[in-house]
């Protein structure tokens, strides 16, 4: 049995876990659990009967031949069905084998983030007899993307230069207060009505209405990093309409939400040192020292003469920070951020840098609205302090051991302590009702702590934990980890499940162009699809 561990610990820590994991693998006969599965087919249902709930229309991409379209309309207030009606935009690949499954929902995660492109990315990153087996459903859940009303609070909340994220003195402090304050009055003016019904469990409602559009008794789901938490909730109000669930790098549930996000301002933090020994193992090519103390130097130090002359006039300490912090989601980005780093650290030439910046850490048009979403999301899921004196302290002792993202990290969410609608009250996610389901979660993951994933194991009773181990990367399935691979094709298969472990995959190389993807590093379609923050 293993046993959640609280805060995030030293590696011993993780390391008797992992040990647990191992031990529980190694006993077992096979690779696979004799955990009863959920009946397979006579439980889905037949594909005309989706048809006729749903319009769905050819949509088809030069890679998604076959992909669909659709909406459906649900009600804004769910206590309140006949009222106002809100829609999702939703695609789907469907099932080409005699035999289906069912629907399988996917979920990049965010909250804001659009899930239409996933089920394309998932049907065809599955085993081929697999993927065959699913209609692979995705959707952009309320207020997100092509569903309507979309969220826009505030355009022009990141425009470059912004205030140094760390309040270093009271003018900086009351800039950034005045930006988090302009934000959330924002929404409220422009989105009152909507806000109250945005959250995860309104989200979660969707989807059980999803499944009665689509005319299945029971459906299967699939959710990267925040849809972990939005599966685990729709899993805790519906248990007996769960196939397959699938949770990959795992929201902590007993921290949503400020509490997870101190949490990974520290994990964060320790993702960065590892980028930073890494450009240190190749000074040979950076030429920014061996010793990773010494680069890390280097790094703050640039990030010191950013507060006095943005580069290019527009990537200040703040940008600079939005820029590496994809590195904390894929290791696949150190190659070009490195060469970012050293192009300015030894030339001072801010043109690659700049280059980075643009490509890592500018918002897109796009953004406004999944931020927006994120901040409905996440101040409405549960209560944040709402004195000011309370982030403060908490921000400069978490800052204190963790200074790479603390600030940046604090301002994102701050619109939450002057928001215009109550929060909720998060749900207990406990679960003994439902099938065995699969987590997935990297030892050194920022973005959601391997910690988390630990407990929503010991809440979902009967589920199984396969661990990357010594993986930093967030998402970590159908990425190229083989390994990890094979036990969701077994899982969604079967419905059978067991805790493992699997190795990580070889770090990146030097890229031998700036703009490059090291080939080592997998995953870079999906974590395109996935962004960050999420």
């Amino acid at each position: 049995m293993l046993h959640p561990v609280k805060k995030r610990g030293p590696v011993k820590k993780r390391a008797a876990v992992l040990l647990a994991i191992s031990t529980v693998a190694a006993a077992l006969a096979s690779p696979v659990t004799a955990a009863p599965a959920a009946p397979r087919a006579s439980a889905a249902p037949p594909a005309a009967s989706a048809a006729a709930a749903l319009r769905w229309a050819a949509c088809a991409t030069p890679r998604h031949p076959t992909l669909q379209c659709a909406s459906l309309k649900v009600p804004l207030d769910h206590a309140a069905p006949t009222g106002r009606q809100i829609s999702l935009a939703l695609t789907r690949v469907p099932h080409t084998a005699r035999t289906s499954q069912g629907p399988l929902l996917v979920n990049p995660g965010g909250p804001g983030g659009s899930g239409r492109a996933l089920a394309g990315f998932v049907a065809s990153a599955l085993p081929k007899d697999v993927a065959a087996q699913y209609d692979v459903i995705g959707f952009d859940p309320r207020g997100v993307g092509k569903s309507e009303p979309a969220l826009d609070c505030g355009p022009g909340h990141f425009t470059p230069a912004r205030p140094d994220s760390v309040p270093l003195d009271a003018h900086t402090e009351r800039a950034n207060l005045e930006r988090v304050r302009s934000f959330a009055e924002s929404c409220r003016t422009r989105h009152g009505d909507v806000l109250p019904h945005i959250g995860t469990v309104s989200a979660a409602r969707d989807i059980e209405l999803l499944r009665t559009a689509l005319g299945a008794e029971r459906i299967s789901y699939f959710g990267y990093s925040y849809g972990t938490y939005l599966g685990a909730v729709y899993a805790k109000l519906h248990p007996t309409r769960v196939h397959r669930l699938v949770l990959d790098s795992v929201v902590d549930p007993a921290g949503v939400w400020y509490e997870d996000n101190l949490a990974q301002d520290r994990a964060f933090d320790a993702r960065h040192k590892a980028f930073l020994a890494w450009v240190a193992k190749y000074d040979a090519h950076y030429g920014l020292g061996t010793d990773p103390a010494l680069v890390e130097k280097r790094w703050y130090a640039m990030r010191s003469a950013l507060r006095t002359s943005p580069a290019g006039g527009k990537v200040g300490p703040a940008e600079l920070e939005d820029t590496y912090l994809p590195g904390g989601y894929f290791n696949g980005y150190w190659p070009n951020l490195a060469e970012a780093f050293a192009a300015y650290a030894r030339g001072g030439d801010p043109k690659p840098l700049v280059a980075a910046y643009e490509r890592f850490g500018a918002v897109q048009p796009s953004a406004g609205n999944s931020y927006s979403v994120y901040t409905a999301v996440q101040c409405r899921d549960s209560a944040w302090p709402r004195d000011w004196n309370v982030w403060r302290a908490d921000m400069w002792r978490t800052h204190a051991k963790a200074p790479f993202m603390t600030w940046n990290n604090a301002w994102y969410n701050a619109p939450c302590a002057f928001w215009g609608v109550e929060p909720l009250r998060a749900p207990d996610v406990t679960n003994a009702a439902l099938p065995p389901a699969l987590l997935l979660q990297a030892t050194e993951d920022a973005a959601t702590p391997f910690e988390g994933a630990v407990s929503m194991r010991d809440k979902l009773a009967g589920s199984a934990l396969v661990v990357e181990e010594g993986g930093g990367n967030h998402g970590v399935a159908l990425s190229g980890n083989k390994c990890l691979d094979e036990k969701v094709a077994v899982y969604l298969r079967t419905g059978r499940a067991a805790d493992a472990v699997c190795p990580a995959q070889p770090a990146p190389t030097p890229a031998t162009a700036t703009r490059a993807v090291a080939p080592s590093a997998g995953g870079a379609a999906l974590h395109g699809l996935l962004g960050f923050r999420g």
